[in-house]
């Protein structure tokens, strides 16, 4: 071998080192996974087996998977522009065209910045401000049905030359409360109001209103990829009377069809709803979902013909972007506080809901319009939810059914990723509506099923909660 020819095989040797190393992949042996900084990956790091990825950045919900190769990166590169690029009123354009008129956001990314969590907006403005971001509201009657006027879900935004269909406004009360060892803490109570209507004016006694903010999109295409066979085994074992938990799935039905949900905070969804985002959350019209958000309404009659905004190809980037990215590999596993604190998860029974190991299934899951991802198939992963549907106590009652979920039963939020939330969307905001500030507060609002939890966490010592919680930090 010439010297020449020895120096570039050195280097294209060190460069594919380099790239295999960059998110974490295999090597020739099949158990061993590559950190950035060359050494075998502990079993605990890998949040998604191959799927995990080492990055502590703003980006760390935005990183492909390292399988993301060739024309599956360019796809998802793809999927991640019409994810993130801002959406206009143009109806004719139809690369980004299509906004409204009615919508919730001018985005994906709008909502979930970094794939992650966006800011509750209102919750800094006290209720004063004229719109939000970052939220979803749902409204239904007091017997679960939709009103005349409006849809599931109340679209706060418009178009120049259309009302949107209302205003959210907030009102919080705070109460003060302190654990044994007299540290104080806090809970903020929101109390919501819709003022502004599009036609009807609902009084207030007549509506129910579920607030929520988005849901960080990490290990989508695992959740997708959930083995059911073993949901259902966890369903059926998920009875502990003596801690008062009792897990159930939610069973839902779409297209004549019944599906068990997986996404979503109340288990609704059995995929990425990617169609049904783009229509409802931006009003985008597509395949699926042909007419405008608001069709039927006085206002939007001028908006009812502009025909498809969105091909089904360009939405299943989209499916593939939110499927590959990559799920964050926990941090810090041989700290002696994470260690103590993920003992401390254990001894306050968190871990019955919050399952730390699932896998996924065996043959691969197809994208909306049958693009095949094997690389999801067979992996044991670890997001810390059994997402399943359990009682979390009047407190957190949104009075919201969906599918079998009643409005006091949630889905268990998967915890993996949510350490680096602060990083990635600049706020530690939990729970379904974002009104529990903290790590802590989000533990002291779990009643119903959580209560054991909660009390157990309530009367460790200062130190101990703080090992939980920096183990919290650690996923």
């Amino acid at each position: 071998m010439t010297n020449r020819v020895c120096t570039i095989w050195l280097l294209s040797v060190g460069l594919l080192l380099c790239m295999m190393a960059l998110n974490g992949c295999k090597t020739d042996s099949d158990d061993i996974i590559l950190k950035p900084n060359g050494k075998a990956a502990d079993p605990a790091e890998l949040s998604a087996g191959t799927s995990t990825v080492f990055m502590t950045s703003a980006f760390a919900y935005d990183t492909p998977a390292s399988w993301v190769t060739g024309s599956l990166s360019t796809r998802f590169y793809s999927g991640d522009q019409l994810y993130d690029n801002p959406r206009i009123a143009d109806q004719n354009d139809q690369t980004q065209g299509g906004l409204g008129p009615l919508y919730v956001g001018f985005s994906c990314g709008s909502c979930h910045k970094n794939a992650g969590r966006s800011y509750p907006t209102l919750f800094s403005e006290g209720g004063s401000g004229t719109g939000f971001s970052g939220q979803l509201v749902f409204i239904c009657k007091q017997n679960g049905t939709f009103f005349r006027q409006y849809g599931r879900v109340l679209q706060d935004q418009a178009i120049f030359g259309t009302k949107a269909e209302g205003k959210l406004s907030v009102t919080y009360t705070e109460t003060e409360y302190k654990f044994p060892d007299g540290e104080k803490y806090a809970l903020v109570k929101p109390t919501y109001k819709i003022t502004e209507w599009y036609a009807d004016s609902i009084a207030p006694e007549d509506l129910i209103i579920d607030v929520r903010i988005p849901l960080r999109h990490v290990g989508m295409g695992q959740i997708m990829a959930l083995d059911l066979d073993e949901l259902k085994k966890l369903a059926a074992a998920s009875n502990y009377p003596e801690y008062g938990i009792s897990g159930k799935m939610n069973i839902i039905t779409e297209r004549n069809k019944s599906y068990i949900g997986v996404g979503g905070n109340k288990a609704q969804h059995a995929d990425l709803t990617v169609e049904l985002g783009f229509s409802s959350d931006l009003g985008v019209t597509s395949d699926r979902y042909p007419l405008e958000v608001g069709y039927g309404q006085s206002q939007q009659l001028g908006y009812s013909h502009y025909g498809i905004q969105i091909s089904t190809h360009d939405m299943e980037d989209v499916d593939l972007y939110l499927s590959s990215l990559g799920v964050p590999a926990r941090r810090n596993v041989n700290n002696a506080a994470v260690k103590q604190g993920e003992a401390n998860f254990y001894a306050a029974k968190c871990y019955l809901c919050h399952t730390p190991t699932l896998h996924t299934r065996q043959d691969a899951i197809s994208l909306l319009n049958g693009t095949s991802l094997p690389w999801l198939s067979g992996q044991t992963i670890h997001p810390y939810s059994d997402f399943l549907l359990h009682d979390m106590g009047s407190g957190l009652d949104s009075h919201y059914r969906s599918g079998l979920a009643a409005g006091y039963e949630w889905r268990t939020t998967p915890l993996w990723g949510i350490g680096l939330q602060e990083t990635v969307n600049g706020h530690t905001r939990f729970l379904h509506d974002g009104r529990a500030r903290n790590f802590t507060e989000a533990i002291m609002w779990h009643d119903g099923e959580g209560a054991v939890s909660r009390e157990l966490f309530r009367r460790m010592s200062k130190d101990d909660r703080d090992a939980l919680l920096t183990f919290l930090r650690s996923l």
